[in-house]
C-alpha cells in the first residue's frame, strides 16, 4: 500500500476515475458509476490549489481518497494560510480497516509540513470521533462561513462540527480566537464549504 499525492488536475485518469467512483458510492449522483467521466468538470476551484491524496493498494486499486484545498483566511485581524480536507471517502468494501484514518492522518501531517498555519474543515457531527482518532481537534462552537461574502454558506445550517489543527506558532498562539466564533472561509461558489 502507498499514499500518492497529485495536483488535482494532474491525477492519472485511471486513479481519478476510481476516486470519483468511491465518491459516487458515498454521495450518489444523478448518474450511474458507468457514466462517471474522469475528464468531467467535477473539479475543485483551481484558485484553492487542490491536491488529491489517494491510498492505493499494490494492485493499483484506490482504497481511500481525499482532496486538500488551500486559502488565505482573515480572522481576528490576522491572516492565516489555511488548508482543509474535502471529499474524504473510503470504498465501501474497504471500510473498517483503518484505511481512511491512515489517509486522514497523513493529510494532517502533510498540511503541517506544507507551511500552512492551520488545517480546518467541517464534517458531519457523527464523524468527529473518526477525525479525532487521526489527530484532528474539535473547535467548539466554531462555524465556518463558506460561499462568498455576498452569498454566505455557514456550516451551522447543517449538523456539522468544525475540526482543526494549529500548525504554526502564530496559529497556536491565537487558537482560542477560533473557538466559539464565525470563521469567514469564503472559498467561493464552486467549493462552497470544506
Amino acid at each position: 500500500m502507498r499514499i500518492v499525492t497529485f495536483p488535482e488536475r494532474q491525477t492519472p485518469a485511471a486513479l481519478r476515475a476510481q476516486a470519483l467512483a468511491l465518491q459516487a458510492q458515498a454521495w450518489p449522483p444523478t448518474t450511474t458509476a458507468a457514466d462517471i467521466d474522469p475528464d468531467s468538470d467535477d473539479w475543485h476551484d483551481p484558485a484553492l490549489d487542490p491536491e488529491t491524496m489517494l491510498l492505493v493498494d499494490d494492485g493499483g486499486t484506490v482504497l481511500s481518497s481525499l482532496d486538500v484545498l488551500s486559502k488565505d483566511v482573515e480572522h481576528g485581524g490576522r491572516s492565516y494560510r489555511a488548508r482543509g480536507l474535502s471529499r474524504v471517502v473510503t470504498g465501501a468494501a474497504h471500510r473498517g480497516r483503518g484505511y481512511g484514518r491512515l489517509l486522514v492522518a497523513h493529510a494532517r501531517e502533510a498540511i503541517r509540513l506544507s507551511g500552512a498555519d492551520l488545517g480546518i474543515f467541517t464534517c458531519d457531527r457523527e464523524l468527529q470521533g473518526f477525525y479525532e482518532s487521526a489527530g484532528w481537534h474539535l473547535l467548539p462552537g466554531a462555524v465556518l462561513i463558506g460561499g462568498t461574502a455576498d452569498d454566505p454558506f455557514p456550516s451551522d445550517r447543517f449538523d456539522k462540527v468544525t475540526m482543526a489543527d494549529f500548525c504554526t506558532p502564530l496559529a497556536r498562539s491565537h487558537a482560542t480566537t477560533f473557538t466559539h466564533s464565525r470563521i469567514a472561509l469564503h472559498p467561493g461558489l464552486i467549493d462552497r464549504l470544506w
